[in-house]
């Protein structure tokens, strides 16, 4: 069982027990926290449920183990001919978090519109423009 979930806008496919780093987010060590956004979620290969944004009922659970800093990155910046040159490093902070669980509740699935209903909404009319003189 695996699931597709977004996280500070980016999104991570995880499955329960892995590890994975995550971009910082506002947490403490320690803390358990209940991911909604899921987008994909998938008990097996044949059974794939695709979220329209996000898939309903379907929570998973991760646990934030550490803060973890990436690789440093070297940033320079230069202007030819005016003897200026500068170099910056970064290191970007993540979350080693552990996935405790993937689960989904089963809910109703929206109905989809009758051919009544579509027939009933009509468009307000459009205004006239005023002549131009």
């Amino acid at each position: 069982m695996f699931a597709v979930i977004e996280i500070g806008g980016k999104q991570y496919q995880v499955e329960e027990k892995e590890e994975l780093l995550i971009e910082k987010i506002d947490a403490t060590e320690g803390q358990n926290l209940t991911v909604k956004t899921v987008v994909l979620f998938a008990k097996s290969d044949s059974d794939v449920e695709v979220g329209m944004p996000y898939v309903q009922g379907a929570t998973v659970e991760l646990k934030v183990l550490e803060e973890v800093k990436g690789d440093k990155i070297r940033v320079f910046k230069m202007k030819a001919k005016k003897r200026y040159a500068r170099t910056q490093g970064h290191r970007q902070k993540y979350w080693n978090v552990k996935v405790l669980k993937i689960t989904k509740v089963a809910g109703k699935k929206p109905a989809a519109p009758k051919e009544d209903d579509k027939a009933t909404e009509e468009k307000p009319a459009k205004k006239k423009a005023a002549p131009k003189k």
